[in-house]
C-alpha cells in the first residue's frame, strides 16, 4: 500500500479539482492550491517511492 501513496495522492488531488469544477468552486483559490498542491505532492512522492525501491 505504501508504493501507492502517490498515485493515490494524484487521484485525490484530481478529485478535488473536478469536484470544484462541478460545484462551481472556480474562483476560490484555496480549493485550487489544495488540487494542486496534492497533485504536485504525489508526483514527488511517487518518484521517491518508486527510486527507493529500485535501489
Amino acid at each position: 500500500m505504501k508504493k501507492y501513496i502517490g498515485i493515490l495522492l494524484i487521484v485525490l488531488g484530481a478529485l478535488v479539482l473536478l469536484v470544484s469544477y462541478f460545484a462551481e468552486w472556480v474562483d476560490y483559490n484555496p480549493v485550487q492550491f489544495t488540487g494542486l498542491g496534492l497533485i504536485i505532492a504525489g508526483l514527488i512522492a511517487h518518484i521517491l517511492i518508486t527510486k527507493r525501491i529500485k535501489e
